[in-house]
Formats: structure tokens, sequence, C-alpha cells
């Protein structure tokens, strides 16, 4: 199968400190290459070169990757690590410094506030703008007109010059008619940076009807939630190279763990190293599924098993392992339970292993950081080991129903996110 998009081997060099990159004329160039013999030589007689800076950023390094017609790729990563570089060249607004990019299709783009409209002209007049550029002819156009002008909630303001919109009434129109100009290959970095909570939900929702259709999206974002909802792979971005693609919740915990330093599973081989007080030394810990596997992502659904492994170096001793789990704000959000009959237990000498179980649908989507820690049996309770940090997991919340979100792609407020039990009757 023909791909809808190619990208191999791209490269783009920034020269630091250099002039702004700008479109050429054939005036330019003819211009250029009268001036260039004069300009080396007054370049020798000053005894320097006409060069502003040699040292050059390479924004994108030796990118490939491929997609397919249909599918709706995420591309992630910090600031910086060349996500919207790569959007510009996939929309033809600037060259690639090496390698190439083919496109299939007919390509739609929304990127920053500010590309892609002729300020000086009105709303009405840059829809029909846009349509042409994309080839449309104007009937076609004229029958989406109204869809377009409804979806943005700026019909009053659609005769007026979009030099005076807001950007978030310049990102309403933007976004219209990137979605329904029916473009085959949309391109859109940043759709919900602007705009209120209702439009971002009504941007989400269209992004799921445009890739329902069949049509290909890249969707560039920093809202992982929003990614992980939308896209079935993801590409990761990190200093202008790929670092991970793949399927998104394996992509987007590679992303997020970048940041915690630790991943779901930790493991002291070296015991000497092992965390350890009063005779128990702390061996492992790991999140994983029913079937053991560990996993850096978990579907909200699906329960997670947190387990402690120790060592007793000496009989006799009584205690309890417990955990807290942290969410990305800081909040610890609760401290595993004892068991009731722990303080009686007095554990034997050896290699142990506690395994507490969080059910699905409790965690609310996000990043969490769980901290370990052991209990001696005292009054009161005296920490033993507490080890912060000790592994992070990350919670996905897809849009396959089952979960208390559904399929509705609104932001779900709450730290926890439980399938609580309702009853209803008659009154």
């Amino acid at each position: 199968m023909t791909p809808a998009v190619r990208v191999e081997r791209l490269g783009k060099a920034y020269r630091i400190g250099g002039p702004p990159e700008r479109y050429r004329s054939l005036r330019d160039a003819v211009a250029q290459a009268a001036r260039a013999p004069f300009e080396r030589i007054g370049s020798v007689l000053r005894g320097r070169s006409s060069v502003v800076s040699d040292r050059t950023f390479l924004a994108l390094d030796d990118v490939s990757f491929e997609v397919q017609p249909g599918e709706v790729v995420g591309i992630i990563g910090r600031n910086g690590a060349g996500k919207s570089t790569l959007l510009k060249i996939l929309s033809r607004i600037t060259e690639p410094t090496s390698g190439y990019a083919d496109l299939f299709g007919r390509v739609g783009s929304l990127l920053e506030v500010g590309t892609g409209f002729h300020p000086e002209l009105t709303g009405r007049e840059n829809i029909f703008l846009n349509g042409a550029i994309l080839g449309m002819p104007r009937r076609e156009i004229a029958r989406k007109f109204d869809e377009i002008v409804a979806f943005s909630e700026i019909e009053p303001f659609i005769d007026t010059m979009v030099k005076h919109y807001s950007s978030g009434m310049y990102m309403r129109l933007a976004f219209a008619v990137a979605a329904h100009l029916e473009p085959e290959i949309l391109l859109i970095d940043e759709v919900l940076a602007v705009g209120d909570l209702a439009f971002q939900k009504k941007c989400l929702g269209k992004m799921e009807d445009v890739s329902r259709l069949g049509r290909t999206v890249l969707f560039v974002s920093h809202n992982m939630s929003a990614v992980t909802r939308l896209c079935s792979r993801a590409v990761l971005l990190d200093q202008g190279k790929v670092a991970a693609a793949g399927p998104t919740p394996a992509v987007v915990a590679e992303y997020v763990f970048k940041g915690h330093g630790t991943r779901a599973e930790r493991q002291w081989p070296d015991t000497s190293r092992a965390p350890a007080a009063d005779g128990i030394r702390l061996l492992a810990v790991r999140a994983h599924d029913a079937a053991g596997v560990v996993q850096e992502s978990f579907d909200i659904r699906q329960p997670i098993a947190i387990t402690v492994e120790y060592d007793v170096a000496r009989p006799g001793l009584r205690f309890t392992p417990c955990f807290d789990v942290i969410n990305d704000a800081g909040v610890v959000l609760f401290l595993s339970q004892e068991r009731p009959d722990w303080q009686e237990i007095v554990r034997a000498e050896g290699r142990h292993a506690a395994t507490c179980w969080l059910p699905g649908n409790f965690l609310a989507e996000g990043t969490f950081s769980v901290d370990v820690a052991f209990w001696g049996v005292t009054t009161p309770p005296r920490g033993v080991i507490e080890e912060n940090g000790a592994i992070s997991i990350a919670v996905h919340d897809p849009l396959e129903g089952g979960s208390v979100r559904g399929r509705s792609t609104n932001a779900y407020p709450g730290v926890l996110r439980p399938m609580l039990k309702w009853e209803e009757a008659s009154a």
C-alpha cells in the first residue's frame, strides 16, 4: 500500500545568528547571482567573511517514518524537539536541508495562529481562498460554507477582516476551515492551545469524525490525554531525532517517563546498594498486569498490581509493607491499607514478595509515581525503609467504552476516576 506520508532521512538546519529564511523570487535569485562575485571580493578586502555565523542548529536530524492512509498519528516531544518544524516542512512552508517528504493527497494544515489566512481579507473571503488553494471548486466550498461558519461560532464577524480577530476567533475559523474542506491529509499543530474548553471538545470530536471518515491526520500536541484518545500510533521527537515510534500508549509512556527518571520496574541487583534497615532489604518494585507482565502504561479499565520484593535477614521481624500513589501535580492520592493481620505476622528469614491490586476504573488518566515504605510494628508505627519515587506508571483512557468517560472527549476533572455503582427506582 502506498503511504499517505513518507518522510525519509529528513533534516533541517538553521544558521544561528544568520539572516531569517524567506521566500526568494526569480528576481532575487538573478540579483544574488550578479552580486555574488563582488561580495566575495569585498569580503577579502575587508579581511572577514560575509557569513554572519557559521554555527548551525539541527532542528531535525535524520527523521524517517511513514503514515498509512486513514491513520491518525500523534507527533509528541518537548518544546524545541522539532515538531512544528516537521509540520512546516510537510506543509511546504519551509524547505528541508536534507532528505525529503512525500505526501500523497490533498493537504490541509492548521499550524500556529497567523498561518494560512490573509489579514486584509474577511473571514468569508479567506474560507474561499483556502478552499481554492486546496484545489476545490467554488461550488463545493459554497456547499460547506454554512457548516464552517456554524462550527466556528463567529457568524457576526464573518465579513470582518481577520486582522481584527482575536486569537481565539482566528483559531476557531482556522480549525473549522481545515477540518471541513475535506483534505485527504490534515496536519494539526496544537489545536487545543487556544480556545475555551467547550470549543476544545468540539475540535476533538471533529477530529474523531475526520479520522473515522478515513482521512490521514498528523496531530502535534502536548496534551497526552488527547493524543492517547485520538491517535493509534505516535512518533516521539527528541532534539530533532526520532526517539520512539509505535503504538501510542507505549510512546506516550516513553515521553512521560523521560521526565520522571523512573519506570514501571526498579531492581537493585547489587543488594549492597539496596535500601535496607533493621534486617529488611528492599530488592525490587514493579507494576504489572494479571499475567505478571510489567507495563509502563495501563488501560484505565485494567487492574494494576504493585509488587514489592524484599529480603528478611533474621527471623522474628514484624512490619508492614505499604506504598502511596502521587499524581504529576504532587498530590498524594492514597496510602495503601495494611492487612488487618499483618501486625501479627512474624516474617520468616529469606526472600518475600507482597502484591497489592489497584482495581480498574479507579485511577484517573495521567502519570503517577509510587513511594514504597516498610513500617515497623510499634506504637506509634515507625518507618523502617522509605523509598520515594520507586517507580512510575501511566494510565490512559481509550474511547472504547467501559470506563467512566465512555466515548466523551470532554476534559474530565478529578484526581481519581472510580466507576461507582448507581441504583435507580421509581419514587
